[in-house]
């Protein structure tokens, strides 16, 4: 926030004019001032506001500024401030529609500052102050300030330094004093205080003045002390919501979302605050020894005892988390760092224990003295390594024995039982009298329901980071998928606010199925990463799209045009749509069985469309043989022992057409209900589905004779013995819910 450092002081002398344009109502001072170093860590140049493909990127810089604000609200003493904290959190919802105007007016804020300080003076506004100059080299000649020293904390070891400078200022005057005292006193010893001996006049002025400068310096110093320890306290309040900021980010990184795990800045910051916090101290026992128990003494002295604390018990960090599902008898690992490693007093190991807790008992705050689990290998050694500073406990081989499971009501699940591993530990600090006991844990912030606008970016995330792909979900697939899971398949209008429940999202079985939500979009996930993933990458696949909204799309093509969409009736499945004639002389919409994972294994989705005689050209009208010939299998040769080598060949069967979807000659709509004129057509896949280079004619083989049936109605059901990947369907939920415990199994 050093940027903000240069600012501050010049706030007062800008017009209301200024400020008020420099400041909207929209983003007001307030938050630049209580996240000003969260604000000046984000890459707002970075984003092309003209781009809306990165709005799920600016709406999470939305969400994440609404989040951190409503923490400082909370924390904050002040109940006036925080009611007006709170109201300001509530009405950045204004951006929610348009989050790339948040970027935008950000941006401009942080531009306009640049300018003004760059610019040193504005109407009625006066020259900037000098950037303080460094202590003074040993020839007297000031050198050059270090470029961090903008920052907050080297503003506070300035401010250190100043109150270091009157005390020492206060013991000369003291020496001073004390010699003009007993000169006076040996003067007065010989004779009577004459008022016309100028010498002894000259003198007791003299005393009068130092004694003056004395009470002026020792007020002055005071006053240093207060503004110094306040200034400590709000840079280590946005040091901790940095903190909780770098603890989010990680656990958003479980569903894909990028992530800088590098703790090194941070524990830099935790390690000078330490520095600032010791030496506030010490200039506080020195102002008793100089002056006795002063007004503000027990104030200040408070005030750091408590500021030591909190950094102290908020240093303690899951550097590497364990499993989000932990299933007993299995092994697992995790590592807790101390970002204050460095500064722990010599001698006694710290031993770090870890425990079972109940979600109930993470909400207490408090450490149990009842057991829920047996938890094996649950100490570990905070050890400190030299060449990277780090200090760490790892737990390497840890494991659940057994635990203790509540009587579950109704349709729970054990699943929706919540535990946590809470890491307690005793330490001391260097310089600090008493032991501190800290503990690591974030207790249970779980909502009712969420927003669908913030699960479809969970979804997104998640698909992405398991398919490892760069292509993310697209508004047509969200759409899709609200529909499917809100079960309304003929709603057109936007779902962005309606909120989802745990129960939609996986308790509740889908309407006609057998699956609920999350296990069939797992199984689209599990596909994709194992057998389709170049497929969708390269735009190849068209994705979620149900089967009565295919007649929009395809309506107006020829026969034999086709599009791949995952299966919305079968766990981890995918379809081709294409069209073909009717009985009648028209045409009408068919769709594929289903291709699984199996089917894939045993001959690729390549070779498959390559083999099947009834599609011809992809959607929108790009021959098959051209797009997809990098898939296609290469001949194999014949063996060395004489065998001849045989293959698979997909064939379908047009004939049986049970499952079909008459194209309706009304006017093209798309698939929110609106006129295509302007979303589908010739260009909407346009740098999706790009002719591929050419290269030499695929092998086209003879086809086998063979009937390969059409996609039936009702559509097969999905087994249910499928394994559920609870890791990947709590890293969703638990992201969107600000969920940062563990859940053991």
């Amino acid at each position: 926030m050093a940027l903000w450092a240069q600012m501050t002081p010049q706030l007062q002398f800008l017009p209301t004019q200024i400020l008020n344009e420099l400041y909207p109502d929209t983003f007001p001072l307030d938050v630049r001032h209580y996240l000003a170093s969260w604000i000046e860590e984000q890459r707002w140049e970075n984003f092309d506001v003209d781009n809306m493909e990165q709005e799920p990127q600016a709406r999470r810089l939305l969400d994440q500024m609404v989040r951190l604000l409503q923490e400082v609200a909370q924390h904050n003493p002040n109940v006036v401030e925080r009611v007006k904290l709170q109201h300001i959190s509530r009405n950045l919802s204004v951006f929610q529609q348009q989050p790339m105007q948040l970027v935008r007016t950000v941006r401009d804020i942080l531009r306009k500052e640049r300018h003004l300080l760059t610019q040193g003076m504005h109407s009625n506004f006066p020259p900037f102050q000098q950037i303080p100059q460094g202590p003074p080299a040993t020839n007297g000649t000031p050198q050059p300030a270090r470029e961090d020293g903008k920052t907050d904390v080297d503003n506070l070891v300035l401010k250190v330094l100043e109150i270091q400078n009157c005390r020492q200022t206060l013991h000369q005057l003291q020496e001073d004093l004390n010699w003009e005292k007993q000169e006076m006193e040996s003067i007065q010893g010989q004779n009577e205080l004459d008022p016309q001996n100028s010498d002894q006049v000259t003198r007791q002025n003299r005393i009068q003045q130092l004694e003056y400068n004395y009470s002026v310096c020792a007020k002055k110093r005071m006053q240093l002390l207060q503004e110094a320890v306040c200034a400590l306290e709000l840079c280590q309040a946005s040091l901790i919501l940095r903190i909780k900021s770098w603890r989010w980010e990680q656990h958003r990184a479980t569903i894909g979302v990028q992530f800088d795990d590098n703790l090194g800045p941070l524990q830099t910051w935790c390690e000078q605050l330490l520095g600032v916090n010791s030496n506030l101290r010490q200039e506080l026992m020195l102002v008793k020894r100089d002056h006795g128990v002063v007004e503000q003494f027990h104030t200040l002295q408070e005030s750091l005892a408590h500021v030591l604390q909190t950094l102290i018990k908020n240093s303690l960090v899951v550097d590497k988390q364990p499993p989000q599902v932990i299933k007993t008898q299995s092994k697992f690992s995790t590592t807790v760092r101390y970002l204050l490693g460095e500064k722990m007093a010599p001698g006694k190991p710290v031993l770090l224990k870890a425990q079972i807790i109940t979600e109930a008992q993470a909400r207490q705050g408090v450490v149990p003295n009842e057991n829920v689990g047996e938890l094996i290998n649950s100490t570990a050694i905070l050890e400190h390594n030299t060449a990277s500073k780090n200090t760490c406990a790892t737990f390497r081989n840890m494991s659940i024995r057994k635990i203790k499971r509540a009587d579950r009501k109704g349709s729970e699940s054990v699943t929706e039982e919540k535990f946590a591993l809470l890491f307690t530990t005793e330490l001391t600090i260097t310089g600090c009298e008493s032991p501190y006991s800290i503990q690591d844990r974030v207790p249970f912030i779980v909502p009712e329901r969420v927003p669908w606008k913030q699960m479809c970016e969970a979804l997104s995330s998640k698909f992405m980071s398991e398919v490892q792909t760069q292509r993310c979900l697209d508004r047509y697939n969200f759409h899709f998928l609200a529909q499917k899971i809100f079960d309304q398949p003929d709603i057109t209008e936007d779902f962005s606010n309606m909120p989802v429940s745990w129960a939609q999202f996986n308790k509740e079985v889908l309407p006609g199925r057998t699956f609920t939500f999350w296990q069939w979009f797992e199984g689209v996930m599990d596909l994709t990463k194992k057998c389709l993933r170049d497929y969708w990458s390269e735009g190849l696949i068209f994705g979620f799209i149900g089967k009565q909204h295919l007649h929009v799309i395809l309506q107006n093509k020829p026969n034999g045009t086709f599009l791949l969409r995952f299966s919305d009736s079968e766990i981890g499945g995918i379809t081709i749509a294409y069209v073909g004639p009717s009985d009648n002389g028209g045409r009408k919409i068919q769709n594929i069985q289903p291709f699984t994972k199996k089917d894939l294994d045993s001959a690729g989705l390549g070779d498959r469309i390559r083999d099947i005689n009834c599609i011809t050209h992809v959607y929108p009208d790009l021959p098959k043989n051209e797009v997809f010939k990098k898939f296609f299998t290469v001949p194999s040769p014949p063996n060395p022992d004489g065998y001849l080598p045989f293959k698979l060949t997909t064939v379908v069967n047009p004939g049986d057409q049970r499952s079909t979807a008459s194209i309706p000659p009304d006017t093209p709509m798309d698939i929110f209900g609106q006129p295509m004129s302007n979303v589908y057509g010739q260009n909407m896949n346009q740098g999706i589905f790009s002719p591929l280079p050419q290269s030499t004619p695929p092998y086209m083989p003879e086809q086998i004779p063979g009937q390969g049936p059409l996609y039936q109605s009702p559509m097969p059901q999905a087994s249910s013995s499928e394994e559920i990947d609870m890791e990947a369907l709590e890293g969703i939920l638990s992201s969107i819910c600000q969920n940062t415990n563990k859940d053991l199994n």
